[in-house]
């Protein structure tokens, strides 16, 4: 999983998603959707003509707008007659969809007067479109279609008039002001519509790419559970085989080959138990194990990375300073909770010189993990946006990556905000010089901490040490 890239200078500063990514779209576009709006077109197309010669009294030809109209009816038909009505288009033909219907609006406002023609705004329906749902290179060509169809359009066209042969036409003035409008428009909405699209989408994706790191730790969760349920419920037959086998080996000490074959037994009944339970530390979720320490919650969640060539060095205490007691909360074993303190850990990992500091400290109040590493720390200009999906590399040649086969995308830290707020927990970011409770040897690298309120997931006495009743079958 991608994980957020903290280096000085790899960061863009100003958004958290690639605006001119050229892949970046909501999704392919259906055809039906376009032959409704097209429907929708022919309609109101229809309707202004009419209005426009019957109740305005202008001088329009009734034949040649039909025809133009009629151009888009007989592209319906064949679109219905000839394709399903669930095929989503391609890029390209969505694009030439759009690019024939703009075209059908450029000849049917050529033939009603140009930009003097108030239903000449409706150019700016296709390029709209186009930025939510295609490719950036799509959107540009139509964009381009659209500026220079709007120009000549509104240099050549027929005049709009009425039946006593007046001329409606705007001054030269309002007429660029028009032309400029809509030049603007273009731009503008094109932009506004293709931004939100394409942060909807990263936004889709990154929560897409959440659920299936959940789903994953989830499954290996339960298969550990049932490897360390079977762990336990083997124990006993292994333990009578091994000591039924030791009395024969004792007994058959005259007999050689049996005594060979009473030792194998016990060796066998030895090596199950060992594969048992090194199956078994992947995930134990049977009812014996359901709850455990916030210790070993983070131990269990840096395990993966203690023999990767960096120091992680653990301190655990109590903010009461009551030793008397062990008052160390115990917490139910989380899926979300260790995987989203992994994704922490491995960027402090990756991202360290040499050492990684992680602290546990609890109350009645609260409860708080720190991850602090001697790395770089957090580049000034991305603190603002830490935790948000998709943010990428400035220049790849200003500086080596820990990781460069990670493309930086954020996803790491964005998974592990999103798994530990969904337990209940609040994350900061911070560099480390910038705090003023770190010992001297921690002047630099980065700080998270995780806070979480005890209430919300410290277990009470009466459900740790109740009664836990029988193993069940994993759904």
């Amino acid at each position: 999983m991608k994980s957020l890239l903290r280096q000085e200078g790899l960061m863009m500063s100003n958004t958290s998603v690639h605006f001119f990514d050229s892949d970046a779209r909501s999704d392919w576009v259906r055809l039906r959707t376009l032959i409704l709006l097209r429907w929708m077109a022919i309609i109101g197309q229809s309707a202004a003509v009419l209005v426009a010669i019957y109740f305005l009294a202008l001088d329009i030809s009734i034949i040649l707008c039909f025809s133009v109209i009629g151009a888009s009816v007989v592209a319906n038909i064949i679109a219905i007659t000839q394709y399903p009505e669930n095929k989503r288009l391609t890029d390209k033909e969505a694009m030439f969809t759009l690019l024939f219907d703009l075209t059908q609006l450029i000849f049917l406002l050529f033939l009603t007067g140009g930009l003097n023609n108030p239903f000449a705004l409706l150019i700016l329906a296709p390029v709209t479109i186009s930025a939510t749902t295609l490719r950036l290179r799509s959107t540009i060509f139509l964009g381009i279609c659209a500026i220079v169809m709007v120009t000549i359009v509104t240099r050549y066209h027929i005049p709009l008039k009425g039946f006593d042969g007046h001329i409606y036409e705007l001054p030269l003035l309002f007429t660029l002001g028009f032309w400029n409008a809509l030049i603007i428009g273009i731009l503008f909405l094109a932009s506004y519509a293709r931004r939100v699209s394409v942060e909807a989408h990263s936004m889709n994706q990154a929560l897409l790419a959440t659920q299936m790191a959940l789903d994953r730790e989830q499954k290996l969760t339960d298969l550990g559970g049932v490897v360390a349920a079977a762990a336990h419920e083997l124990g006993t037959p292994l333990a009578t085989i091994k000591l039924v086998s030791t009395e024969l080996e004792d007994e058959l000490e005259k007999i050689p080959e049996l005594k060979e074959d009473a030792k194998l037994i016990r060796e066998q009944a030895n090596r199950c138990n060992e594969i048992l339970k090194s199956m078994g530390s992947v995930g134990k979720e049977d009812l014996h194990l359901r709850s455990v320490p916030i210790t070993e919650i983070v131990r269990q969640a840096a395990e993966p990375h203690l023999n990767r060539g960096k120091e992680i060095s653990f301190t655990f205490y109590s903010e009461e300073c009551d030793d008397s007691k062990n008052d160390e909360p115990i917490v139910e074993r989380s899926a979300q909770i260790i995987h989203g303190l992994r994704n922490l850990i491995q960027n402090a990992v990756d991202f360290s010189f040499k050492n990684v500091w992680i602290d546990v400290n609890w109350s009645k109040e609260k409860i708080t993990v720190r991850v602090v590493d001697d790395g770089e720390g957090f580049s000034l200009d991305m603190l603002g946006q830490i935790g948000e999906p998709f943010i990428t590399r400035r220049d790849q040649t200003e500086q080596k990556t820990p990781r460069p086969e990670y493309e930086g995308m954020g996803l790491g830290v964005f998974i592990a905000k999103t798994l530990l707020e969904r337990s209940g927990a609040s994350l900061s970011f911070s560099n480390n010089s910038d705090s003023l409770d770190v010992k001297d040897f921690r002047n630099k690298g980065a700080i998270v901490e995780v806070h979480w309120p005890s209430p919300k997931i410290a277990l009470k006495q009466s459900v740790v040490f109740g009664p836990l009743g029988e193993n069940k079958p994993i759904n």
